[in-house]
């Protein structure tokens, strides 16, 4: 996993501003800055609510899941560990 944020590299790539997400989702622009720099985090509420501004998948604003180079174990072949 990298330690990208996703909202702000969506933000970076789509040109999009925090004052136009703080006025769509009521929240102020340093609120939105502070989800941007990892200072705070926005809330599954919030985070719907700018996925529905931006047409994203909510699970893109969190983090792309590509899980094809994981070397985590499956759920079942953690369930067969965990006996």
């Amino acid at each position: 996993m990298s330690n990208t944020n996703r909202l702000d590299e969506i933000f970076t790539n789509r040109k999009i501003t925090n004052r136009v997400v703080a006025k769509y989702v009521k929240r102020s622009e340093g609120t939105v800055s502070k989800w941007r720099n990892n200072k705070r985090q926005p809330s599954v509420n919030e985070l719907n609510k700018m996925a529905e501004l931006l047409r994203e998948d909510i699970r893109n604003l969190l983090h792309k899941s590509d899980w094809t180079a994981s070397k985590a174990p499956t759920y079942l072949e953690f369930k067969k560990q965990v006996k």
